[in-house]
C-alpha cells in the first residue's frame, strides 16, 4: 500500500457516510486535518445524483454504504481519492476508480470483533428460540414446552475466515464447538491454531449444525445460497449471514424455513435494505436486524479512523486483485 504524496494545495475533503457524519468525535478530529471539510449534514444516504451533487469540486469523498459508480465518477473530474469507512466494497467500482486513477483508502477488520459478537448473539438466539418466545410472551400466546438446543459442543461452520471468522472462532473457545471451515484462500496457520477442520463446500453445507456466512459479494457468491444448495443443509441447520443480504436468495430460504426443512435463520443483512418488505421477516424462526453488525459505538470510531487514515494511506485498485476479488473474505 503506498501513500498519497502531499499535495501543492490543501485536499478538498467531503464526508459522504451518515454514520461517519453523525459522529462528533470523527468530524472533529477530520476537522483537525482538513478545516474545510464538508459533511453531509443531512444525515441521509447520498445515491446516484444526489451523491455526485454533494461531492462535486472535491478532492476526497468519505463514503461507507454509498455507490461510488462508473456513472457517478465520470461526473468528478476532480475525484482523486476514495476512502472507505467499513470494509466491504461492493458498492466502489474498481475499475472505474482505476481507470481515471483515483486512489482507494482501505483496511480490513476495523469492525470484525462487532459483527462476530453479533454471530455469538444469534448462534444462541436461534438454538435457544429467543426470537419466537418473545414474541410468544409479547402477544400473550402459548409459553410452555419451548424446547432449545445449546450452543456448547455444536458443529458450527464458517463460509470464509477472514478478520471477522477468525474473531467468531476466538469468541467460540468456551462452547468447545466443532469448527468447520471454508475458504479459497489458505488459512491451514490459523487452523492449526485453533484446531479447526478444513473442509470442502458440500461438507460444510452437510455438517454444519450453525453455519454462518463470511464471504464478499462477488459475481461468483451472488445467490450462491439458492434453493439447490439450501437444500443440502441438515433440518436442524441454523444459517446466519451477515456478510451481504445478495448472497442468500431470500425467497427460497423463507420456504424453507415455513415447512421445517430448515430450523432457523438469522440475518443482519438483506436483498433489498431496509427489509420491511422481505418474506423473511415475520417468520416465527428468523431474527433479523438492520444491518447493525458495525454499529457498536467502538467499531463505528475504529472504522471512522481508518477512513480519515485513508486519505493519505491509500492505493490505485485492480480490479479482481484483493480486496476486489473472489480471494477477499471479510
Amino acid at each position: 500500500m503506498s501513500t498519497t504524496p502531499e499535495a501543492a494545495a490543501p485536499l478538498r475533503v467531503a464526508a459522504a457516510s451518515p454514520s461517519f457524519c453523525e459522529h462528533p468525535v470523527l468530524c472533529d478530529e477530520l476537522r483537525a486535518h482538513f478545516p474545510e471539510a464538508t459533511f453531509n449534514t443531512s444525515l441521509k444516504r447520498l445515491e446516484g445524483a444526489s451523491l455526485v451533487d454533494f461531492l462535486r469540486g472535491h478532492d476526497v469523498a468519505i463514503v461507507a454504504l454509498e455507490h461510488v459508480t462508473e456513472e457517478v465518477v465520470a461526473q468528478l473530474p476532480e475525484l482523486r481519492i476514495v476512502s472507505k469507512m467499513g470494509t466491504g466494497v461492493d458498492m466502489i467500482d474498481a475499475r472505474a476508480l482505476a481507470s481515471r486513477g483515483i486512489r482507494f483508502g482501505w483496511k480490513a477488520g476495523a469492525n470484525a470483533l462487532s459483527i462476530a459478537e453479533l454471530v455469538i448473539a444469534y448462534s444462541l438466539v436461534a438454538l435457544r428460540g429467543m426470537g419466537s418466545s418473545n414474541l410468544a410472551l409479547r402477544s400473550g400466546g402459548d409459553t410452555s414446552r419451548r424446547m432449545g438446543r445449546l450452543l456448547t459442543g455444536r458443529v458450527v461452520g464458517l463460509h470464509g475466515c477472514g478478520h471477522i471468522a477468525q474473531a467468531v472462532v476466538r469468541l467460540l473457545a468456551p462452547f468447545g464447538c466443532t469448527i468447520l471451515a471454508h475458504d479459497i484462500v489458505d488459512r491451514s496457520d490459523f487452523y492449526a491454531q485453533h484446531g479447526i477442520e478444513s473442509v470442502g463446500f458440500d461438507e460444510l453445507l452437510a455438517r454444519s449444525e450453525v453455519l454462518s456466512i463470511h464471504v464478499p459479494l462477488t459475481d461468483s457468491t451472488h445467490g450462491l445460497y439458492d434453493a439447490p444448495v439450501l437444500d443440502r443443509l441438515r433440518p436442524d441447520c441454523v444459517l446466519i449471514n451477515t456478510a451481504r443480504g445478495e448472497i442468500v436468495r431470500e425467497a427460497a430460504l423463507a420456504e424453507r424455513l415455513k415447512d421445517g426443512r430448515i430450523a432457523a435463520a438469522c440475518a443482519d443483512v438483506f436483498e433489498s435494505e431496509p427489509a420491511f418488505d422481505s418474506p423473511l421477516i415475520a417468520l416465527p424462526n428468523f431474527f433479523g436486524t438492520p444491518h447493525i453488525g458495525g454499529s457498536a459505538a467502538e467499531a463505528r470510531l475504529a472504522m471512522g479512523r481508518i477512513a480519515i487514515a485513508g486519505i493519505t494511506d491509500n492505493f490505485i485498485p485492480v480490479p479482481g486483485v484483493h480486496p476486489f476479488g473472489p480471494q477477499a473474505t471479510s
